[in-house]
């Protein structure tokens, strides 16, 4: 697959199914064409010589066409793609419907579509896309009913319907746009083809997109990643709603869910996540039109009260912060406004202040060093008209290296203002709670531009001892591993507990023996999994008790499950939880971004509390520690009320040990090491991984096996 250039910038369009006939797709978008595309249209239809007045041929091989947008019907699209491909046509798009959307006859045509692509090395978009458009040339190559205002905004959506209101709105509002994109089902090209072409492309200033899945979540991270150093991107996620849905059997599982792990790597991926459409373009108009923030202090300089108390808050719940004005300021202020002005952040210079007091108090305020961004926030007074107040506001900000955005809090009066202040490239809101959020974007996509991604953690294990445990599996009923599967965790570093699953109670006496002070003592059975509500787990068992106890839980396993597998008891050595932290670690494989990662507060009440934080792996050492400051239990690994902070550096250690072991077997579905119990900072381990359960894809551990 080449570059795309092509596919927004062709000389020459075919339309294989190009149709005359009223209310016809193909007559729509050879009509689109027709009327502002700068380059030539070709109709392709071989029941015509002519379609709306142009000349019409009757194959893609008589077109010498760029592009080709089919909108033949779906049972002779792959004959269509296929004489493209002959052709030498290397750009299509598919608008036909009747693919993978429709069942399973569609699905195998999509299947087959996606072959044909890769065998002519084709640039497809689609099938059941709206089309593409891109301003410059004025292609609109889509069945919608009007094409896009030129801008600097990209546009991928996997919805036709939201490209088409979306357009609709932009057009009313002035939003204008560079290229615009309606994915369709991705059978070949997905949002990361499209991510690097825009990060490439100088006309685009910023990306924005709906997308209700992501196809590789792995390549869209990396890809994105580069991307964000110089280009924006802001995107709407839907289906929030049913994250979870289809929940794992492990904590992990019951807790992701493909939410989660959309959360997490569109963040690593550096994408600005929006809710709504009006976050989505007050995200894309501010990072597309003003500079980025030096620091997080907001300036906010107003005529009503009110309204500015707003904005304090608004400052507040967007984690920003109210600038602190220097002595310098305040005495200017303080000698230019009356008496009855506030002349500290919030700068109110009242409800009768005039044009003049309101352009010297930006004046002021805007030369100040410490004021990261301005909001100018104004209600409608007798004494102020707002066309002169939007041109203060202008005036003021050319000559500011901080971002400036304005509330004009009014009906008709404002409409002409904002309008001409959105041409100057400075963002005009009635809610102050919507200019502070858009500020707050700004420092957003600073820190994310300003991100050094590290490598992952790497560390010397035993692959094949991992691989022997793992390959357990094939000798069970089911896919499941326990406490049986400890000598995984070893394998790869992360430390545990002495002890050894025993099946004798002979054996257990000498293994505790072997163990200085109590032990416990667990039933191991795949067929248990909550062995402590059973009284299947001995916590603090003198070495004198082990053998009767070993009897007493063989005993209690079988009756309570008599059919149940016991693979017999785990003895293990104490690890004194009143000293440490129980947390937990775990993994659930998503089927778009691979192995998502859960650290979080550990121990029997994990499913209650879920207060826990995600990443995709592999993840470096900076992502890892990271997960340890996220949870809102933090302060207990760092020694909250009196007690001594744990050993973080153990746990993210064993973090970055996990993401290694999930990355290198893609057969591993889910895993949980509940608990992790960290340790205070001490001579030895100083975490210890006490249990562990998880779930393998016996296949997939074969086929990827070294």
């Amino acid at each position: 697959m080449g570059t795309l250039n092509e596919l927004f910038d062709p000389d020459r369009v075919a339309v294989v199914g190009a149709t005359a006939r009223a209310g016809a797709v193909g007559r729509a978008v050879t009509s689109n064409l027709l009327d502002d595309f700068d380059g030539e249209t070709v109709p392709v239809n071989p029941n015509y010589d002519e379609v709306l007045g142009t000349p019409c041929v009757g194959s893609i091989d008589e077109a010498d066409a760029d592009v080709a947008v089919v909108v033949v019907p779906p049972s002779i699209v792959l004959d269509a793609i296929e004489a493209c491909g002959e052709a030498g046509v290397r750009n299509v798009v598919v608008i036909t419907a009747g693919f993978g959307e429709t069942g399973e006859e569609g699905a195998t045509r999509e299947t087959r579509l996606a072959e044909l692509a890769d065998e002519y090395d084709l640039d497809l978009v689609g099938p059941n896309s709206l089309g593409v458009m891109s301003t410059p040339s004025g292609m609109n190559a889509t069945f919608g009913p009007e094409n896009a205002l030129p801008g600097g905004l990209s546009f991928m959506s996997q919805s036709g319907a939201f490209v088409t209101a979306v357009l609709d709105w932009a057009n009313d509002h002035g939003v204008g746009f560079k290229d615009v994109v309606s994915l369709g089902n991705k059978a070949v090209l997905d949002e990361t083809d499209f991510v690097e072409h825009w990060g490439d492309d100088d006309g685009t200033d910023v990306i924005i997109g709906y997308l209700e899945g992501i196809e590789d979540g792995r390549e869209f991270i990396e890809a994105a990643r580069e991307t964000t150093e110089d280009t924006p991107i802001v995107a709407v996620k839907s289906g929030r709603t049913n994250a979870g849905a289809q929940a794992a059997s492990s904590h992990t599982g019951t807790l992701a869910g493909s939410e989660k792990a959309y959360e997490a790597g569109l963040d690593q991926a550096g994408v600005i996540r929006a809710e709504s459409v009006d976050e989505l373009f007050d995200a894309a108009g501010i990072l597309g039109s003003q500079p980025l923030p030096d620091t997080d202090a907001v300036a906010i300089v107003t005529n009503a009260g009110g309204p500015g108390v707003m904005a304090t808050d608004a400052v507040g719940d967007a984690d920003l912060e109210m600038a602190s004005f220097s002595g310098e300021t305040t005495a200017r202020l303080r000698e230019s406004m009356p008496d009855e002005a506030n002349v500290h952040n919030p700068v109110d210079v009242i409800g009768d202040a005039d044009i003049d007091r309101f352009r010297e108090a930006l004046e002021i305020v805007a030369a100040d060093e410490n004021v990261g961004a301005a909001l100018v926030l104004a209600a409608p007074t007798a004494v102020i008209d707002f066309d002169d107040l939007a041109d203060a506001i202008s005036e003021v900000s050319d000559g500011m290296a901080a971002p400036v955005a304005a509330c004009l809090m009014g009906g008709d009066r404002t409409r002409e203002p904002k309008r001409r202040l959105q041409e100057e490239g400075i963002p005009c809101y009635f809610d102050p709670a919507r200019g502070i959020e858009s500020l707050a974007t700004l420092g957003r996509y600073r820190d994310i531009r300003d991100r050094e991604y590290a490598d992952p953690m790497s560390f010397d294990v035993d692959r094949e001892r991992a691989h022997e445990v793992l390959s357990a599996v094939h000798d069970r009923d089911d896919n499941r591993l326990g406490v049986e599967a400890m000598a995984l965790l070893d394998a790869y570093g992360i430390p545990t507990p002495a002890g050894e699953i025993v099946d004798s109670p002979e054996r257990a006496s000498e293994v505790a023996a072997g163990i200085d002070g109590e032990v416990v003592m667990k039933i191991v059975s795949p067929d248990i999994l909550h062995k402590s509500d059973i009284g299947g787990v001995a916590v603090g068992v003198a070495d004198a008790d082990v053998a009767d106890t070993y009897e007493d839980l063989i005993t209690r396993a079988r009756n309570y499950q008599p059919n149940a597998t016991l693979l017999g008891v785990q003895v293990q050595e104490l690890v004194d939880l009143d000293d440490g932290v129980e947390t937990i670690v775990g993994m659930n494989r998503d089927p778009q971004f691979g192995p998502l990662l859960m650290f979080g507060l550990g121990g029997i009440f994990v499913e209650v509390m879920e207060d826990t934080t995600f990443r995709v792996a592999p993840v470096s050492e900076p992502e890892a520690r990271e997960m340890t400051e996220e949870i809102r239990s933090a302060p207990l690994l760092r020694g909250a009320r009196g007690r001594d902070p744990v050993d973080v550096d153990a746990v993210v250690d064993t973090i970055g040990r996990l993401s290694q072991l999930v990355t290198d077997f893609p057969a591993i579905l889910e895993l949980d090491i509940n608990p992790l119990v960290a340790l205070p900072d001490a001579d030895g381990a100083n975490a210890a991984a006490v249990d562990v359960r998880l779930t393998v894809d016996p296949e997939e551990l074969d086929r990827t096996h070294d």
